[in-house]
């Protein structure tokens, strides 16, 4: 026995904790912990594109969560880390959104905060082998509910999907053929979720690794049997990409520009010219002299020529404003295809709610007028039967609209875009790897055409067609691309992964709510009893 007065030490002087465990302890270095953790995904997008490091990018992140003592730190990890995974995908827009990027962020990462009481309920303590299949399963698919809301044009649109990262490994390209980047997001995140209980939980080692066996059986089973477009001969076509133009009457000297690299695409047999988006600055159908130009290259290089106006038109009596549109122009002039922009950019094209969030014009560069958007989408017939589905920039991002173009007949995939206010981060390259996502997921040709910023041309299988332009060119490249034939899965049964997970997430409430009816109420403690005097009996006597 210790002498009285004298202490016994129990560890070394700080208590036998690591600085590491100190600094999760404080909320500030946990929150911080969180954000950072967070953030890791971005690497395997472009430019970085480190696309390994996403199978690997969210076991800090879980195992974070994982050490959470409440259901409530649990949530607030997960908000804290969807708030740094946004900062981060999203942080080329803080030129154009300053602090405001941070408001945004803070307010969808929320939808993490769920996702953190996913992971410390099926990752916390010592899960069973039962708890942990059920984890790799429930996991991925509380991961791509937040990717399906986020998604939503109103909230950002689909950038930054994890799948996305995915966008140049061939078996991934295979496997969004079959269920888009719906189902490459999934297994990535069931990937980190099985190296996160391999890592973390030893009794669990073997099932986490018998799901990573079945998941890369599955990957071969895809790569083998998933049905493959059928080349069927190419098609020339040129993208006109002029570049930076600075000063004075840039709009005129940049529109110069693009009519310069046109002539000199004659005699080169080309098929159809695609220039970017805003290449046009006025309303062709009330500029019949510019018109007229674009009329002039189309006979001299003898094919169509893909415009983009950036214009105020006048579309009937309650449809006057700024629409973005996708014109094609042949010999003749304008031959009346003509494809409006849907879904525009937050901020970027218009204000949500701009009567509550308009003080956003104050504080960054976000749209002083808001743009009309189109009704549908066209798809566009050129002289020798190909048939060509325009996008214009932002739309890239969204598979059902790649989608909807090929059931509609689209044999050619056109995306349309500028960067030129992100010239000098990482958005143009990713913005680019999305057509490799597109064309694999419908199994039609892509190109991505650029006024500034990064153009690129996909095949049908998602592989890259001849060298992109980078974001320093000014030149224009004419590009073989190779046509297909055939239907993928994903065209035949849509975002089927998607309908899984709620089927996985529905399953797992359930199950959680019919245990809490099995369960009986704890019972209240019974009044001790009282004497013949009145007064509470003792116990013991």
């Amino acid at each position: 026995m210790p002498r009285r007065g004298v202490r016994v030490p129990d560890g070394p002087a700080d208590g036998g904790v690591r600085p590491y465990q100190r600094l999760l302890r404080s909320r500030t270095g946990r929150g911080a912990a969180a954000l950072c953790a967070g953030a890791l995904p971005a690497l395997a997008f472009p430019a970085p594109s480190l696309w390994w490091f996403a199978y690997v990018a969210l076991v800090p992140w879980m195992l974070l969560i994982r050490s959470a003592g409440t259901g409530r730190r649990a949530a607030v990890d997960g908000w804290l880390g969807g708030t740094g995974f946004m900062i981060a995908v999203h942080h080329w827009l803080m030129p154009s959104l300053h602090v405001f990027i941070v408001v945004l962020a803070a307010l969808l990462g929320l939808l993490w905060a769920p996702w953190g009481l996913l992971v410390a309920r099926l990752l916390g303590g010592s899960p069973s082998v039962r708890r942990s299949v059920a984890a790799v399963a429930v996991v991925p698919s509380g991961w791509l509910m937040i990717e399906l809301v986020r998604s939503w044009e109103g909230l950002g649109g689909p950038w930054g999907l994890l799948g996305a990262s995915q966008w140049n490994v061939p078996l991934a390209l295979r496997t969004a053929s079959v269920g888009g980047v719906w189902l490459v997001s999934l297994g990535v995140v069931a990937v980190n979720t099985a190296l996160a209980l391999l890592i973390a939980v030893p009794s669990a080692r073997r099932a986490s690794a018998a799901c990573l066996v079945v998941g890369a059986l599955g990957v071969g089973a895809i790569a083998v049997w998933a049905p493959r477009p059928e080349e069927t001969g190419t098609v020339r076509v040129a993208v006109v990409q002029p570049g930076i133009v600075d000063g004075p009457g840039s709009i005129q000297h940049r529109f110069a520009r693009s009519e310069a690299l046109t002539r000199g695409l004659a005699g080169r047999d080309v098929d159809l010219v695609v220039w970017g988006e805003s290449s046009v600055a006025v309303d062709l159908s009330r500029h019949p002299e510019t018109a007229d130009r674009v009329a002039a290259l189309s006979r001299l290089v003898g094919a169509d020529v893909l415009v983009n106006m950036d214009a105020r038109r006048t579309d009937g009596p309650d449809r006057a404003g700024i629409f973005k549109s996708a014109v094609l122009v042949g010999p003749d002039g304008p031959t009346g295809d003509r494809y409006d922009k849907m879904r525009l950019v937050p901020f970027g094209e218009y204000v949500p709610a701009r009567a509550l969030l308009g003080w956003a014009t104050s504080v960054g560069k976000a749209a002083g007028e808001d743009r009309l958007r189109g009704s549908h989408p066209v798809v566009m017939d050129l002289p020798d039967g190909l048939r060509v589905g325009p996008l214009v920039c932002f739309e890239s991002a969204f598979p059902d609209m790649s989608r909807r173009l090929v059931k509609d007949g689209a044999g050619l995939l056109v995306a349309q875009s500028s960067t030129s206010t992100f010239q000098h981060s990482w958005a143009p390259e990713q913005h680019a790897s999305l057509g490799a996502l597109r064309a694999a997921e419908t199994g039609r040709p892509m190109v991505h055409a650029t006024l500034t910023g990064v153009s690129a041309v996909y095949g049908a299988r998602g592989e890259r067609v001849g060298a992109p332009l980078g974001t320093d060119a000014s030149e224009a490249a004419v590009f073989d691309v190779p046509l297909a034939r055939g239907t993928t899965l994903y065209v035949r049964l849509g975002a089927w992964p998607v309908y899984g997970a709620l089927a996985v997430l529905a399953a797992f409430l359930g199950v959680l709510g019919l245990r809490a009816l099995r369960t009986p109420a704890p019972k209240r403690p019974e009044a001790p009893a009282r004497t013949a005097g009145g007064s509470p009996e003792r116990p013991g006597r």
